[in-house]
């Protein structure tokens, strides 16, 4: 007994007073582009209802809990896109998200929508970049402070400067994007001095073809814990350690929910770890998922199922429009989408940006609802005048980072063309045919593609200010007329040739 006691008196003097242990955790998501049900991207998404179940659950357990979502959230999926993303914004007030940063595409209903829709949200839109083209003036909230006894967490915002050709140019046309890396440092000035962690949510990503990454942010700047990160859909099961911040991302369309753990000391951290957790892992959190959620998502489907759900056309066979392959190499996908404009145009070639398909073109009965998955973004058809010229910068442009994804990657109609892939951006291009005869870089040619591609999107400068000759129906609608008419026949494929790959095979044979 005398023993026990003396151990408890040493306890109570001599363990260092003050100490206090923390844990924070942040659940976190990116690039669901709308996917909002389980039964999205063919049963792989894990749904916003069993997600805020789970998340719900952990808050109530510990109240230094948070969600961020990095972005491209607020379009994408046919339920959500007919109503220019109102439908959406009840649902994630329901959920319990505590800020969002813009991704680009959640500009695709003009930088005016994306406003009303911030207003419409209970938790804040982030991101320190984004100013007004007019003035300079902030358009979102940059940063906010979330305080739990005496921990304070800052939270800032950041979206991709590349939004201003990613998204279609019309749409941004009123808004600037700031240095993501220069605003990262005066937003770390602000809060570092006052907080015990500093997260940076932003829809940057880790493409090479991209501007600028969020691996190049966390190298350039100090003071950064935690990257939330978006716009790549890269799947990092255990994070990214760049200097002494840890770059968190779940890759695309809800599959997985993100988890970081920053353990505290004294408002020191001590560790900091992330994972993704799966469907399973989300049910094992809560298996009932949000009841109001779900309600409100019901209501939704009755009130929209009618016009999705009528059938429009019919394929005898599936395209595959996985975004690895539309993004950096022909497919029948792609070519079957050039060839659409360039049937509806006429005109003497036609580009799809690998960017503007979304998904494949299943077997069966196709619905309105299949059509606008695979091409959601409401553009228009148009045709233009172009030289030979620049056909050639459109082709470099094209290939400049093969191997990498590219979402300005261009299926072709009415071209043949070989490049090399070793050689050095904008010098890549060789042979090019138009239609079987060789380039002529002094002659006019006539080429087919949407308003976006015309407006210098994913920054195609040499389509802008084309001469415009003719204006069509959206592609949703020629995609429609195309397939009733054509049906899915043998699409030819060998338009585009890499000489790097081919000398790689003839080694290996």
């Amino acid at each position: 007994m005398k023993k026990f006691l003396m151990a408890v008196i040493l306890l109570i003097f001599f363990v260092p007073r003050g100490v206090s242990a923390e844990e924070i955790i942040i659940f976190h998501t990116n690039d669901t582009h709308s996917r909002i049900l389980n039964s999205d991207d063919g049963g792989k998404s894990i749904g916003l209802a069993e997600m805020a179940a789970a998340v719900k659950t952990v808050k109530k357990q510990n109240k230094l809990t948070f969600w961020f979502d990095a972005g491209d959230t607020l379009h994408g999926m046919p339920r959500i896109n007919i109503s220019n993303g109102e439908n959406i914004v009840p649902l994630l007030n329901s959920a319990g998200i505590d800020a969002l940063t813009p991704g680009n595409h959640d500009f695709n209903y003009g930088s005016d929508q994306l406003e009303i829709l911030a207003k419409k949200l209970k938790f804040p839109i982030l991101a320190a970049n984004i100013v007004r083209k007019s003035n300079g003036a902030e358009i979102f909230q940059q940063y906010k402070i979330f305080k739990y006894g005496k921990i304070k967490i800052g939270v800032f915002g950041l979206s991709t400067p590349d939004t201003s050709y990613t998204a279609a140019p019309v749409k941004v046309e009123k808004v600037n994007f700031l240095n993501p890396v220069e605003t990262a440092r005066e937003m770390i000035k602000i809060l570092r001095p006052q907080c015990d962690v500093v997260i940076a949510v932003m829809h940057m990503g880790l493409d090479t073809s991209s501007s600028c990454t969020s691996a190049k942010i966390a190298a350039e700047t100090e003071g950064i814990d935690i990257i939330i990160d978006a716009h790549s859909h890269t799947e990092l099961p255990e994070g990214l350690t760049v200097g002494n911040t840890l770059i968190a991302q779940t890759g695309n369309y809800g599959h997985f929910l993100g988890q970081v753990k920053i353990n505290l000391r004294d408002g020191e951290i001590i560790s900091k770890t992330a994972k993704l957790l799966t469907a399973e892992d989300v049910k094992k959190i809560n298996p009932t998922p949000d009841k109001k959620i779900t309600n409100q998502v019901i209501k939704l489907e009755k009130k929209n199922k009618k016009f999705l759900d009528t059938v429009v056309a019919h394929s005898d066979r599936e395209l595959v429009g996985d975004r690895k392959i539309v993004r950096r190499q022909e497919s029948e996908m792609g070519n079957f989408c050039a060839d659409m404009l360039r049937w509806k145009t006429g005109a003497d070639i036609a580009v799809m940006n690998g960017g503007g398909i979304r998904t494949g073109l299943p077997a069966g009965d196709i619905t309105r609802k299949n059509i606008l998955e695979i091409v959601p973004f409401g553009n228009t058809l148009q045709k233009a005048e172009i030289s030979g010229k620049a056909i050639r910068e459109m082709l470099e442009h094209s290939v400049f980072g093969i191997p990498a994804e590219f979402g300005g990657f261009l299926s072709v109609s009415g071209i043949t063309f070989t490049f090399d892939s070793t050689q050095p951006a904008g010098q890549r291009v060789q042979e090019i045919f138009i239609n079987g005869e060789i380039l002529d870089e002094n002659k006019i040619y006539t080429i087919g593609a949407a308003d976006f591609m015309f407006q210098g999107g994913d920054d195609y400068t040499m389509l802008k200010n084309l001469k415009i000759i003719g204006k069509y129906e959206t592609i949703d609608d020629v995609f429609t007329e195309y397939l009733n008419e054509h049906g899915i026949k043998n699409i030819e494929l060998g338009r585009i040739k890499n000489l790097a790959e081919s000398a790689e095979e003839r080694r290996a044979a």
